[in-house]
């Protein structure tokens, strides 16, 4: 077993570099590019600072990181904040970072293949067609960073979970993966699991029988969720306020697979029929599975089989769950883009035909199977032809490079032995994922961000202070996507933050509704043309413009999106100031009087209070306040929920100013008076209780799981030991 892991790992690495001769860039686009590279920087310099980033104010929408995808409470994403800001080749770091992640969880799937009674070599096979599957390849791999490490981490869950239930590992390796799995802070991965646990838990109950093994898993499960409810209580408790609102169910057909196109897996060509950004014939593969999944289904003794299928009921049930899934509805709460869980089937699919192959592989009656394949393989082309007929002759080519591949592994198989019919399987999925990969270039994903985060700084003007920009991405053409272009002037998504700058605009996939609207700011940092008149109007309660209310230091207007702004006088107590070599990108707009960001802390309006800053952190703000009628101070601070506000040690009422600023109304009298606003995230206090909780759980049960092995060691003169799995039901029962 052991070597056939490391032949996963290697074929794994093998499986990247011929990726990577197709497109070098293919794991440092879109998400990646625009957003966790950079918030990998930002964060990590955080923490080096001895700061523990939960809220970064001067971001705005994008600095409340309990709300996005930060991983603050997972270990391993914490270590990857911490190296990021000595890397200068973001790309580079990448690449070697979901290279790790993608051996994680190919070892995974290898590992549930062992769980379930696969052989080693075709379990193998399952662990390297995976990283290699279609949208786990082109989107999960190459852009959504989140996705891919909470998979990693949920197959080995899964892995885990069958053996806690079969009586060969303890609880905690559960509780270890699901917890990794869940504090990745992406909502799919842990709604993921929860069905995975389920679909285990009715699997193992129909093939063993019992309900203690259930019981055990949903116990240790449950320990998970309670430590892991860290992760997501804030964003929970704080959905009121976000573009995504509260739970609602939206039945779209945007990124929702019919089941005839998410069950077409084998043929490299398939270029599915769906709704997506690109129109209905999508311009990469992303529900091809591998070359031989579907047509190995002809070489299956399905006689035998039959009698294995409570064994293998979960693998089965969790695929038909993921299938349904795929189809919609388009929307539950958080949950959009049923796209999304198609590498689910995928682990599924493989798994099964592998355990199958490995278990109940024939080659009798050849012909007939041969024939079967052939039909099989006919299908997937029909059905292919079908969402995308431009291109039959190139899918009719794929077809006969199937059916060719599948003789040559049987011919293999029947002269060499099954070691060798998995070698050339393994093999053949290099070639197709570099023709595959090679194919959809150019990416439609691609950003083009910079590679080094050096070249990138050079370029860059050096803003000091806090800048916002206005400016609109699509406005930005394919010629100006470069250093040496806008981005020499410009940023989008999280590109500041690894330029090292201090920046409101930022990328985030939640965002605060109300400040949103007050700017007409996207999740990418883009505005509309009406968001530099917003940016120096009046607020309507404090008479101040969105500038000073913010307290900003500098304003950077795109010329594409503003031709005009610069040829007009500037705002009062505004400059236009000139930034040599980057006319042709940007104008910019800097304060008469210097920098009011370190001014007073962050306080930016005392209506009838005199309000002079004590002490300011990222999470708390100190000021001494006197009002002899009453009045109000406005903070530089977004209204996220988990602020509380105290005067004099007292708790004191505070409000929202345009539903976006945070304001504390100061009582009449007041005098000299400490008024401290503090945010914690929602809910804090309950999610530490809730993951001591869990740890102080399965530390139990892996205390009864011990005891009951050392109670089922049987002594020399002991003939009938009692069985083991019995003694630890009745220990935890």
């Amino acid at each position: 077993m052991l070597r056939w892991g490391f032949v996963t790992t290697f074929g794994v690495i093998a499986g990247y570099l011929a990726v990577l001769l197709a497109n070098a860039r293919h794991y440092f686009t879109d998400d990646t590019e625009s957003q966790y590279t950079s918030l990998w920087v930002g964060l990590g310099r955080s923490l080096r600072d001895g700061n523990f980033p939960l809220m970064v104010p001067e971001q705005w929408m994008a600095g409340n990181n309990t709300m996005d995808d930060a991983g603050l409470f997972n270990p391993p994403q914490l270590l990857i904040d911490l190296i990021a800001p000595s890397v200068d080749n973001v790309a580079l770091y990448a690449t070697v970072v979901k290279l790790i992640f993608a051996i994680i969880a190919a070892l995974g799937v290898y590992r549930i293949g062992l769980a379930y009674g696969g052989r080693p070599a075709w379990s193998a096979v399952a662990g390297i067609a995976f990283p290699l599957s279609g949208f786990f390849l082109f989107f999960d791999q190459a852009s959504w960073m989140t996705a891919l490490t909470g998979t990693a981490w949920l197959v080995h869950a899964w892995a885990s979970a069958v053996r806690y239930t079969r009586g060969t590992s303890g609880p905690i390796p559960v509780f270890v993966f699901l917890y990794l799995t869940i504090s990745t802070q992406y909502i799919f991965p842990a709604v993921e699991a929860a069905l995975m646990l389920l679909a285990v838990a009715v699997g193992e109950l129909i093939y063993q029988r019992r309900w203690q093994p259930v019981l055990r898993l949903t116990l240790a499960s449950g320990c998970a969720g309670l430590a892991g409810l860290l992760t997501f209580l804030p964003s929970m408790l704080s959905a009121k306020v976000t573009w995504r609102g509260t739970a609602q169910i939206i039945n779209d057909q945007f990124l929702t697979v019919p089941w005839s196109e998410s069950l077409n897996a084998s043929l490299p060509s398939s270029l599915p029929a769906f709704t997506s950004w690109w129109g209905y014939v999508q311009p990469m593969p992303v529900t091809y599975i591998a070359w031989f999944l579907i047509p190995a289904l002809a070489f299956v003794d399905w006689e035998r089989a039959r009698g294995a299928w409570r064994e293998l009921s979960a693998v089965g049930l969790f695929a038909i769950m993921m299938l349904m899934w795929t189809a919609g509805p388009g929307s539950v709460g958080p949950l959009r883009w049923p796209v999304r869980v198609l590498p689910m089937l995928a682990i599924g699919l493989l798994v099964l035909v592998c355990v199958l192959l490995g278990r109940f592989g024939t080659f009798g009656r050849s012909k007939n199977r041969a024939v079967a394949a052939a039909v099989l393989i006919g299908l997937l082309w029909v059905r292919t032809f079908s969402a995308d007929p431009h291109d039959w002759l190139w899918h009719l080519l794929a077809a006969a490079a199937v059916a060719a591949l599948g003789v040559g592994v049987v011919l293999l198989g029947r002269t060499r032995g099954v070691a060798a019919a998995c070698a050339l399987t393994i093999v053949a999925m290099f070639p197709i994922a570099y023709v595959q990969v090679h194919a959809a270039q150019p990416t439609p994903m691609a950003w083009n961000l910079p590679v080094k985060r050096s070249d990138a700084k050079a370029a860059f003007p050096d803003f000091t202070g806090n800048t916002i920009q206005l400016a609109d991405r699509g406005l930005i053409g394919p010629a100006d996507k470069s250093v040496e272009g806008a981005y020499g002037s410009l940023v989008f998504g999280n590109y500041a933050k690894g330029l090292e700058l201090s920046y409101v605009n930022g990328y985030t996939p939640t965002g605060h509704f109300y400040f949103g609207e007050l700017l007409c700011m996207r999740w990418d940092g883009s505005v509309c043309p009406d968001a530099y008149r917003r940016m120096f109007a009046p607020e309507a309660s404090t008479g101040k413009p969105l500038v000073d209310l913010m307290k900003l230091d500098r304003v950077v207007v795109q010329r594409a999106l503003f031709p005009d702004a610069a040829a007009q006088p500037a705002p009062e107590g505004w400059k236009w100031v000139d930034y040599p070599g980057h006319e042709k990108y940007i104008a910019v707009l800097e304060r008469q009087d210097g920098p009011i960001s370190t001014v007073n802390g962050r306080v930016s309006d005392a209506d009838k209070v005199t309000a002079t800053s004590l002490s300011e952190t990222d999470a708390t703000s100190r000021v001494r306040v006197s009002s002899a009628e009453g009045g109000r101070v406005v903070f530089a601070r977004l209204g996220w929920p988990g602020y509380r506000a105290t005067l004099n040690g007292s708790p004191i009422g505070f409000t929202t100013v345009a539903k976006s600023f945070v304001a504390v109304n100061i009582p009449a009298g007041t005098q000299n008076a400490e008024l401290e606003l503090t945010w914690r995230p929602p809910g804090w206090k309950i999610g530490i209780a809730t993951m001591v909780a869990g740890l102080a759980g399965i530390g139990l049960l892996q205390w009864l799981y011990i005891r009951s092995r050392r109670r089922d060691t049987p002594a020399a003169s002991d003939p009938s030991p009692r069985e083991p799995e019995r003694e630890l039901a009745d220990a935890v029962s």
